[in-house]
């Protein structure tokens, strides 16, 4: 039986064995994409369908689970301070200032304060990822050659 721990900000699934063969179990039935999940309520006994923006959520659970990864779930502020924003991305909080006064991330101001949107942070961290990955490749194709 899994096994879930709870913080302030974010639980953690601890998933056994049996959550796991019961994933994978699960995944087989499912489409390669765009799976759709309906919720039985105990009270009236009805389905509810469940909204496709929460059943791919849940299809990532399931699969992560299926695979024997641990599952955290996490809210996340819709903004940013540039300190949390900069740890997010893991540079230093000077580099991502210069990005901010370069027009590469956007950002507003609070006051004094510059506060950065969570999903342009986390845009931000994929692309970045992203070119760490094709600067990779590109390396490797160089030893290669």
């Amino acid at each position: 039986m899994s096994t879930v721990v709870a913080t302030a900000d974010r639980d953690v699934v601890l998933a056994d064995e049996r959550d796991q063969r019961q994933a994978q179990a699960l995944m087989t039935q499912l489409p390669s994409r765009g799976a759709r999940f309906t919720a039985l309520t105990e009270a009236r006994g009805e389905a509810v369908p469940v909204p496709d923006e929460l059943s791919a959520i849940i299809a990532q659970v399931v699969q992560a689970v299926a695979q024997g990864h641990v599952v955290t779930v996490s809210a996340m502020p819709e903004e940013l301070t540039t300190t949390a924003a900069a740890q997010l991305l893991g540079i230093s909080r000077p580099t991502l200032m210069r990005k901010i006064d370069a027009g590469e991330i956007p950002s507003h101001k609070v006051g004094s304060h510059t506060r950065l949107r969570t999903a342009d942070v986390l845009q931000e961290r994929h692309a970045r990822r992203q070119r760490q990955l094709a600067a990779f490749n590109e390396l490797r194709a160089l030893e290669d050659e």
